[in-house]
């Protein structure tokens, strides 16, 4: 409320007036009225700014937006503002940066004069939370340039958050020497943030130091180092951090749950994600849906689906992301069909998919060919209006073109803004998908034209193209451009441009670039990759060599290497050194061998002759030989004109892919070779009561048109 009082003037004798003469008893009697009421207005005005500031204080506890507007405009009208501005400004400007509205806490930080530390600490706190790190940072260069504040221990958690969210490391570390000294290094809320800051900035071991220096070790300093390591690729550092915390006797909360629970799944260490989660339920930390979510998470990566489901069955609140981290379990895991049923009881928990959730669904549409189910959902999307989100239109474009609908992927791309490149990846890849090599290569001239900027990712979806093209021009025009645009210092580029040139021949550019990789760099992909090559070409004996460099180099072979290697002692009969290679993986590396493991093994035996020892190596398989293991034992039984095994492997085949030509073509011939003529002519009528037709082969032969003047 507002007071205006009227002046008192007195009358001169002269003038005309129906009012009496005041007396000097009258005049002090009507001036201590005035003092009275004075007196009174002051003591108005400040209690009704004490209710405000109180007000105010309860509407930034419970971050109430509406009832600080609401108090705001209040105090405008009722003219608190001007009459007691610094203090009401200072107090709505931390109200309404406590309740999320920057905006508003900006413009009535800029109004006041007098600014207190707290006041910059609240407004750099909201910058920091809100996800504007450049606005925290100037403002704490404001505040260092008026001179008026100096920072305090509440002062660089906020800034050094913002350095981190920005991974300025320079910036940061700058920050982190004025702790130093000001003597602020030994708070334990700037050296957790410091630890922070220093792992978001990819620096681990400077986290370390900071870490050894802290006395006081809080569970959030612990929490930090595990999130920071298993981020920066270091899941075994993350473990250890945690079992170490553990031994120290830190009592866990549901933050270290969420932190260690995904280098569990990284290690696909069920039993230690069991001892996890029992922990997890002995002291009580999972009734957060966050940490039920990471549960859920680590289950579906260790491959245990069945536990997973029984988490989400007995969880009492389902989010999205529950659901959609269920959906990418069953995918991970192959079974896309799974993944799919949940749409249903997802819908029915009353949640709503979000884009990521669509974009899993669609890779569960493309994996298995399902052009219906991925049309109704890209109708869903558009309904929803989300299919115009980036993730979305990729998804659409890799579904349709995993459908054999390539020309819906080309109508997708077409109404994309083709100004980022991960429409261009998704596309690209699509082409290689479908055979179209020829298509992608176009393509990707014409987003050179439009000057997207190409990526690593657009060039591993590109390079397939070459590969399948098998054209040394072509492979010498990409290696140039990789070569000019810096790509080719990229460990996948290289290995792609490795398998152009095994394809098209030219083994020596291949070692070439393969050697010109740092071996530190070298990982077991680029070492299966060049293994793989000389052994199509039939250098068995320099495949086997490359494998034992990789070995003793300290890379350990996985599954594919030893097809890799496996492979190519078949083909150069290499049956000895392959046989003590599959024994070698048994026993050393205790992989469990798969079905093409098993075909390379049958098919090194039966190329040497040794038949009945690739037949009793098939029936001791722990698992159901498939149409590959068979079909090398017929190949063998051709070569070697071994009829009684043909026969048993002829069987099969008939019956695991009835109609594949190739199968009844080779026993027709096997039985031709040893004079069984009746037999053959009986498998080639086979053949045409089933109505299957042997698909001719072709061959391709470019001829470039060289035009001179």
């Amino acid at each position: 409320m507002t007071f205006f009082m009227r002046p008192y003037y007195r009358i001169p004798s002269n003038s005309f007036s129906l009012r009496p003469q005041p007396t000097a008893t009258h005049a002090f009697g009507l001036m201590n009225g005035t003092a009275q009421a004075l007196s009174k207005t002051k003591h108005l005005l400040t209690t009704t700014t004490a209710q405000c500031k109180s007000l105010l204080g309860k509407y930034a506890a419970t971050r109430s937006l509406t009832k600080t507007k609401q108090l705001h405009a209040h105090i405008i009208t009722s003219g608190l503002l001007y009459s007691n501005s610094s203090d009401l400004r200072s107090e709505l400007a931390i109200t309404y940066a406590s309740c999320g509205s920057v905006p508003h806490a900006r413009k009535l930080f800029d109004e006041v004069t007098d600014r207190s530390l707290f006041l910059y600490n609240i407004l750099m706190r909201a910058y920091a939370q809100n996800g504007m790190p450049y606005a925290a940072l100037n403002m704490f260069v404001e505040m260092l340039a008026s001179g008026h504040c100096r920072p305090n221990c509440f002062t660089y958690p906020f800034v050094v958050k913002a350095c981190g969210d920005l991974s300025l490391l320079n910036v940061g570390v700058v920050v982190h020497g004025r702790t130093l000294i000001s003597g602020f290094d030994l708070d334990t809320f700037v050296q957790n943030s410091l630890l922070a800051m220093y792992m978001n900035c990819g620096e681990k071991e400077a986290a370390r130091r900071v870490f050894d220096t802290i006395w006081e070790r809080t569970v959030v300093s612990w929490n930090t180092m595990i999130k920071g390591y298993f981020r920066n690729g270091c899941a075994k550092d993350a473990m250890m951090f945690f079992n170490w915390m553990m031994d120290v006797g830190v009592e866990p909360d549901c933050a270290t749950m969420v932190s260690v629970l995904p280098a569990c799944g990284y290690f696909k260490d069920l039993v230690l994600g069991r001892r996890v989660h029992a922990l997890m339920e002995e002291k009580g930390l999972g009734k957060k849906i966050i940490v039920r979510n990471a549960l859920v998470d680590m289950y579906a990566k260790c491959g245990s689906m069945y536990e997973a489901r029984l988490v989400v069955d007995k969880m009492g609140e389902r989010d999205v992301v529950t659901w959609t981290t269920m959906i990418n379990g069953y995918i991970l895991n192959g079974d896309a069909i799974s993944a799919l049923a949940l749409c249903w009881p997802m819908q029915s928990d009353g949640v709503r998919p979000n884009s990521v959730t669509v974009v899993s669904l669609l890779a569960a549409c493309g994996s298995l060919y399902s052009f219906e189910n991925g049309r109704c959902l890209h109708g869903w999307a558009i309904r929803q209006k989300i299919e115009s989100d980036v993730i979305v239109e990729t998804a659409l474009i890799d579904m349709y073109a995993k459908c054999k609908k390539v020309n819906l992927s080309f109508r997708v791309f077409a109404n994309t803004t083709k100004k980022r490149a991960v429409p261009w990846n998704a596309v690209l890849a699509g082409c290689v998908w479908n055979g179209l090599a020829r298509k992608a290569i176009e393509l990707f001239k014409q987003m050179l034209i439009e000057a997207v900027q190409p990526n690593d990712a657009t060039l591993n979806s590109l390079l397939p193209a070459y590969a399948i093209l098998a054209d040394l021009q072509q492979a010498t025009n990409i290696h140039c451009y990789l070569v000019r645009s810096g790509f080719l210092s990229s460990i996948e580029v290289a290995t792609g441009l490795i398998n152009i040139y095994s394809k098209c021949g030219s083994l020596e550019s291949a070692h070439k670039i393969f050697s010109e990789v740092p071996d530190k760099g070298k990982d077991i992909i680029i070492w299966s990759v060049i293994i793989a090559c000389y052994g199509a070409h039939g250098y068995g004996e320099i495949a086997v060599s490359l494998f034992y460099q990789m070995v003793q180099s300290g890379v350990k072979p996985n599954e594919v290497t030893f097809i890799s290697v496996l492979h190519a002692c078949s083909h150069a009969g290499l049956v000895d050194k392959g046989l003590n290679l599959f024994k070698f993986m048994l026993e050393n590396h205790q992989l469990n061998p798969s079905h093409d493991h098993y075909t390379c093994v049958v098919d090194l035996l039966g190329r040497a002759g040794r038949l009945p020892e690739a037949y009793d190596l098939i029936r001791t398989m722990p698992f159901k030989p498939n149409q590959a293991v068979w079909g090398a034992l017929l190949g063998a039984s051709v070569i070697h004109e071994n009829v009684e095994l043909g026969e048993v492997a002829a069987k099969w085949l008939f019956e695991i892919e009835p109609e594949n030509t190739g199968n009844y073509v080779l026993m027709a011939k096997l039985y031709a070779a040893v004079g069984r003529w009746k037999d053959a002519e009986n498998v080639r009528h086979m053949i045409n009561e089933i109505g299957l037709r042997k698909t001719p082969a072709h061959s391709v032969v470019e001829v470039r048109i060289v035009l001179t003047g």
